[in-house]
């Protein structure tokens, strides 16, 4: 019996240097049956003819040429397309072990929707990987516990491409257009979806950490976008996980004050003023009420000096070096 088919997902911009390795490792795969989707996204570089010359070599890559439209577009076109029973999201700057797709898959029972690998972050192109016989831990949680692990950012985050995915519970979830953190406003949703999720701490994903990576570029300004897509996830889980919704709301809080952090460290005054204008009306239209016993002691008590003064919550947390 035929494998099901995998379809592989890699928005391409700018990566010129990093292409063939990721590329490489993508075609090198133990798991053969997949189709590659490369979306171009306007790249002003060799990338375009990279993978056009890819497309020559192997028959299962497809290419999209597509206007800069961002990765969140880049990502919803091969979404489009996609024929695969299983989704999964390579950058093209990274590149994955031969084993990763193999082992992913085989971890997918009946009602299981999505499995996580762990990943190392390197800035070369040997890095370690945990695909031979070594001890890896694999736990399965129900749709709620994972939620709880995205929200306190352990493991289920909103990063993508450490993930397969059945295709079926993505559905029409697509990713926002013209925003540079995407991830953030779609992961929870897709997790949302699965009924049931495994994790494992196999390495098998190598993230190349680059100092003009999107995060490093991103300003204050920008990074207020995730706050939204915290708030979208809040609004969420108090429609369909009400139990979260006090662990999701410090997390909401502990974001405000660590964008507001950033500000101050970052930008003049009358700059960071408006931020944390806004970051406070955000805190006021979401207030923290009732019993925190469950948050442990120090994060109960900048929550509380947060709710009195957020600008020298912000400011002492700087000065003491905490959070950054």
């Amino acid at each position: 019996m035929k494998e099901p088919l995998i379809s592989v997902i890699v928005p391409v911009y700018k990566v010129e240097n990093y292409l063939e390795v990721c590329l490489r490792s993508i075609t090198n795969q133990t798991y053969e049956n997949i189709e590659i989707i490369l979306v171009d996204d306007g790249s002003p570089d060799r990338c375009p003819q990279i993978c056009d010359s890819w497309k020559k070599r192997d028959n299962r890559i497809k290419v999209i040429h597509q206007n800069n439209s961002g990765g969140g577009q880049a990502r919803n076109r091969a979404l489009d397309i996609a024929r695969g029973e299983f989704i999964a999201f390579v950058d093209s700057d990274d590149y994955i072990a031969s084993t990763m797709f193999e082992f992913l898959y085989n971890q997918f029972k009946e009602d299981i929707d999505i499995v996580e690998c762990g990943y190392c972050i390197t800035e070369n192109d040997d890095a370690l990987f945990d695909d031979k016989n070594i001890t890896y831990e694999c736990k399965v949680f129900n749709t709620e516990e994972a939620m709880r692990e995205n929200i306190r950012d352990r493991i289920f985050r909103q990063l993508i491409w450490n993930k397969m995915y059945r295709k079926n519970i993505i559905g029409n979830i697509r990713f926002p257009i013209g925003s540079k953190i995407d991830d953030e406003f779609w992961t929870y949703q897709v997790l949302g979806n699965a009924r049931r999720l495994v994790y494992t701490s196999k390495v098998l994903y190598a993230y190349r950490q680059q100092e003009n990576s999107v995060m490093h570029l991103l300003s204050p300004e920008r990074r207020l976008q995730s706050i939204e897509a915290k708030i979208q996830r809040h609004n969420y889980i108090i429609k369909y996980m009400p139990n979260l919704e006090a662990e999701s709301l410090s997390n909401l809080w502990y974001t405000c004050i660590y964008q507001g952090q950033l500000a101050m460290r970052r930008m003049n005054e009358k700059e960071y003023q408006h931020i944390l204008k806004r970051l406070k009306q955000i805190m006021q239209l979401y207030p923290i009420k009732g019993d925190l016993s469950k948050i442990p002691g120090k994060s109960k008590l900048w929550l509380k000096l947060a709710s009195i003064s957020f600008y020298w919550t912000c400011k002492s947390r700087n000065i003491l070096k905490i959070g950054l």
